[in-house]
């Protein structure tokens, strides 16, 4: 584990309009995810962890502060620039996983070379090493359909994988899945932390699998609770 910091965050407000009322969802947070390091952001539902994700990773703008990436101030990037960024440096998982159902397991990993450009055979190529590293080369022409919730959720961190990035972001991603199969989705997580040094940041409500992780960020009405 490494002090240099991926991703940094400095004094972030998001405040949202609802029902003609501004609400403030973060509340001049810092926070800084260290390359190599594997954070768990925990607290109730509400108190603003999802949206600092989403923010930490480019889906969404601060109202106010500023995003670091690789010590580089994101607040100029255009829309274009953003999305180029995000899908070669940050691999997202969600509690959901997200993968698009009328396409086969492969053709999902795929997806984020295809997108950047890479030619097909080696975009095919990296995801069936990914997939194998899984125990998911059985798996390959299947449509997420037909296979289980766990299967789904390997064949997404090998999505989220494909492009190689710095930092992979995780959102509940064991929240839909039975305690032994969660227990196993962690075990990746930490896996693939360890092999290819990459920053993990997991927002979940599972204290026990935050708990085996570097450390461990509670978050209270839009603050990082000290």
């Amino acid at each position: 584990m490494s002090d240099a910091a991926v991703i940094q965050a400095k004094d972030v407000r998001k405040v949202f309009r609802r029902d003609g009322h501004d609400v403030e969802v973060l509340k001049e947070v810092s926070f800084s995810i260290g390359k190599g390091e594997t954070i768990g952001v925990v607290g109730v539902s509400g108190a603003g962890k999802t949206t600092l994700l989403q923010i930490l990773g480019t889906l969404d703008r601060p109202t106010s502060g500023s995003i670091l990436f690789e010590g580089e101030d994101l607040s100029g990037f255009s829309e274009d620039r953003m999305a180029a960024l995000r899908n070669r440096k940050i691999g997202f998982v969600f509690q959901f996983h997200n993968l698009l159902p009328e396409f086969t397991v492969i053709e999902n990993v795929m997806l984020p070379c295809r997108i950047a450009g890479i030619d097909m055979d080696k975009a095919r190529q990296r995801a069936e090493s990914l997939l194998s590293e899984v125990g998911l080369s059985h798996r390959l022409s299947h449509r997420p359909g037909e296979i289980s919730g766990g299967e789904q959720q390997r064949a997404a961190v090998c999505r989220a994988l494909a492009m190689e990035p710095s930092v992979l972001l995780a959102d509940e991603p064991t929240g839909n899945l039975d305690r032994e199969t969660a227990s196993e989705m962690v075990d990746l997580l930490l896996d693939i932390n360890r092999e290819r040094k990459l920053s993990l940041l997991m927002v979940t409500h599972n204290e026990q699998a935050a708990s085996r992780l570097h450390r461990v960020v509670r978050i209270d009405d839009g603050r990082i609770a000290q």
